[in-house]
C-alpha cells in the first residue's frame, strides 16, 4: 500500500513537566475521514495543533509526516508554506478565530493573494466563489460583512471557505459544530461531507475531525480514534467502535447520553412563576429615507404565556435568535417587558419594592452558559460563591457564611480545597458546578438555566444534568431550562415551549410533543437531531 497522507508515530508533546500527548500513533490515508474523540484535556486539539506546529513553548518528539515530509524537521518558514496549502484548519470558535477589524472577504482574499500571487480583484472573485460554495446566501454582498454582522453558522461557513481557499490535502476540523444550534449543526455536517467528497474526487482531501460529539462522529467519519489523558486508547471503524467498543473509557463515552430522570409534579404543587402575554421589543432604524424621521420596533419576544410549578422543569428550545435568552432576562426582571406581565407567586415583579425586591432576587437565580466568563477571574471560589450571602443574608457572620459555602460546595460534588482557588484552575465541568453552587447558596425557589451544558463534553454534561436532577428532587425547585439541545430537554423537562422568531409555536408535555409534534418547525428541529 502507498504511504499514508498523514503518519504520526510515537508523538509526545510536553509543556514543561506536563506530558499532554503520550506516544500517539495515527495514520490517515488520502480521501479518508477520521475522527479523534475524547473529553476536554484528552489531548485531541494539542495533537491537531502539533501537526501544524502551532504550539508555543511545547517540546515535540516522535514523527509527523505529511505526504512523506517530516514536519518536525522543518523550519518555521517552511511550515508557513505548508499551512493553508497542504494542511488547513477549521477552528472551534470562529468569532475569536476571525479578525473583527477586517471584512470576511479581506480575510479570505489575504490567503489567496499571499500564497497564490493573485491580484486583489482575482482574490475577491475567488473569495465570492468560495462563499457561494459553502452555502452563504448573497455572497457578493456578504463578502463585505464583518464577522459580527454574520450569524454563528455563517461565520463557521466563512472559516470553512478560508480553509478550502488553497485546496489543502489535509483538513483539520477542531470542534467545528460545538457552539451551533442543532439545525445549523446538521447543515454544517452535510456541507463538510459534500465538500470532502468533492475535494476527495479532485485532490484526495482527507479530514481529521476533532470532536466530543458522538452523533457527529457517527454521521461523518469512517474511522475513529479515542483519546484519554493524552493516550490513544482505541481505534477502529465507526461500526467497530460504536457497536463493539473494547476499552472501558470508550464504553463510558458511548453510554454518556442524557437519560430521562424526572419525578412527576404533584397535582397540588403551587405555581411559582407565571408569564402572561409577555412581549419584549426594541427600537430599530427603518430602512431608507423613512429612517431619518421615525423608528420601528423589533419584537424579540412576542406575546408569550407560560408557567412553572414547584418541582417542575419547563424546557425552552429554539435556534439562536429565537428569543430564548431575552425571555429568560424578562423572567428574571432584568429586561423591560413591553406588554404583559411576569408574576412570582401571584405578584407582578414590578410590585416588589425595597427589602421585598431583595428577597425576590434571592428566590430567582440563574446559571449561565459559559461559567468561565460568568465567574470573576480575580476572585477565589469562596468569595464568588459567598458573595450573594454577604448581600442577601447580612445577619450571617463570616463563620456562618463560610459554613454555608462549604455545605453547598459539598452538595455540588466539590470539597473545601476548591475554596482557595481561582476559576481558571478548574475544568469546564467543575466551573459549572461552582456556578450552580453560587446560585444554590441563596436557597432559591426558581433556577433559570441558560444553556448550562452546551459547552461541556458528553460525559461531563451527563454528570451536570444528573446533579441538577438530584438538586431539584432534594429542594423541590422549579427550573426554566433553556437549550437548543433537544436530547437534554427530553431528559430534563416535564413540559416544553418551542420558540421561533420570538413566538412560542408549540408547548405542552415534553414526551407528547417530541413523540408527535404538531408544528413543522418542531419537526424540523427533531429531524436535525437525527442528522447531526
Amino acid at each position: 500500500m502507498s504511504e499514508p497522507l498523514l503518519s504520526i508515530k510515537d508523538l509526545r508533546v510536553r509543556f514543561g513537566d506536563t506530558l499532554a500527548v503520550d506516544g500517539v500513533n495515527l495514520d490517515i490515508r488520502t480521501g479518508e475521514r477520521v475522527a479523534l474523540v475524547g473529553e476536554s484535556g484528552s489531548g485531541k486539539s494539542v495533537t491537531a495543533l502539533s501537526i501544524l506546529r502551532l504550539l508555543r513553548d511545547a517540546e515535540l518528539s516522535g514523527s509527523i509526516r505529511v505526504e512523506g515530509q517530516e514536519l518536525l524537521a522543518k523550519s518555521e518558514r517552511e511550515m508557513r508554506g505548508l499551512r493553508g496549502s497542504d494542511i488547513a484548519m477549521i477552528f472551534q470558535e470562529p468569532m475569536t478565530a476571525l479578525n473583527p477589524l477586517y471584512t470576511v472577504g479581506d480575510q479570505i482574499g489575504e490567503t489567496i493573494q499571499l500564497h497564490d500571487g493573485a491580484t486583489p480583484r482575482e482574490a475577491r472573485k475567488r473569495a465570492i466563489a468560495l462563499l457561494e460554495r459553502t452555502g452563504i446566501t448573497e455572497p457578493g454582498r456578504r463578502i463585505d460583512s464583518y464577522p459580527h454582522q454574520l450569524s454563528g453558522g455563517q461565520r463557521q461557513r466563512v472559516m470553512i471557505a478560508m480553509a478550502l481557499a488553497r485546496r489543502p490535502h489535509l483538513l483539520l476540523a477542531d470542534e467545528p459544530t460545538t457552539a451551533l444550534d442543532v439545525t445549523i449543526r446538521a447543515q454544517i455536517v452535510e456541507l463538510l461531507l459534500e465538500l470532502q467528497r468533492d475535494e476527495a474526487e479532485k485532490r484526495g482531501m482527507a479530514v481529521l475531525l476533532i470532536t466530543h460529539d458522538l452523533n457527529l462522529v457517527r454521521r461523518f467519519a469512517e474511522r475513529v480514534s479515542v483519546m484519554e489523558k493524552g493516550v490513544l486508547v482505541e481505534s477502529g471503524s465507526v461500526e467497530q467502535i460504536f457497536e463493539s467498543p473494547q476499552h472501558p473509557y470508550t464504553q463510558r463515552l458511548l453510554q454518556s447520553k442524557p437519560r430521562r430522570s424526572v419525578l412527576p409534579v404533584l397535582p397540588i404543587a403551587p405555581t411559582l412563576f407565571d408569564a402572561k402575554d409577555v412581549s419584549v421589543d426594541y427600537p430599530t432604524h427603518l430602512p431608507g429615507f423613512e429612517g431619518w424621521f421615525r423608528r420601528g420596533r423589533f419584537k424579540a419576544v412576542d406575546d408569550v404565556t407560560l408557567s412553572v410549578r414547584q418541582g417542575e422543569t419547563l424546557g425552552i428550545v429554539g435556534e439562536s435568535g429565537s428569543g430564548k435568552s431575552t425571555l429568560a432576562m424578562a423572567l428574571l426582571g432584568l429586561e423591560r417587558v413591553s406588554t404583559g406581565k411576569v408574576e412570582f407567586q401571584g405578584r407582578a415583579l414590578g410590585d416588589f419594592r425595597g427589602r421585598e425586591k431583595t428577597v425576590l432576587r434571592s428566590n430567582l437565580q440563574v446559571v449561565f452558559q459559559d461559567p468561565f466568563s460568568s465567574l470573576s477571574p480575580r476572585q477565589m471560589v469562596e468569595r464568588i460563591v459567598g458573595e450573594g450571602l454577604a448581600l442577601h443574608r447580612p445577619e450571617l457572620d463570616a463563620a456562618a457564611r463560610h459554613a454555608k459555602v462549604v455545605a453547598v460546595m459539598r452538595e455540588v460534588g466539590m470539597d473545601r480545597g476548591a475554596l482557595t482557588r481561582y476559576p481558571h484552575e478548574f475544568s469546564g465541568g467543575q466551573r459549572q458546578r461552582i456556578a450552580i453552587a453560587r446560585a444554590l447558596v441563596l436557597e432559591p425557589s426558581i433556577l433559570i438555566l441558560d444553556e448550562p451544558t452546551s459547552a461541556l463534553d458528553v460525559s461531563i454534561q451527563t454528570q451536570v444534568l444528573s446533579l441538577l436532577a438530584d438538586i431539584q428532587k432534594k429542594h423541590n425547585l422549579g427550573y426554566v431550562f433553556i437549550s437548543h439541545d433537544l436530547q437534554v430537554i427530553g431528559a430534563m423537562a416535564h413540559c416544553v415551549a418551542v420558540m421561533r422568531n420570538g413566538i412560542v409555536v408549540e408547548s405542552g408535555d415534553v414526551e407528547k410533543i417530541f413523540a408527535n409534534p404538531s408544528d413543522e418547525y418542531t419537526r424540523k428541529l427533531l429531524r436535525a437531531v437525527l442528522l447531526s
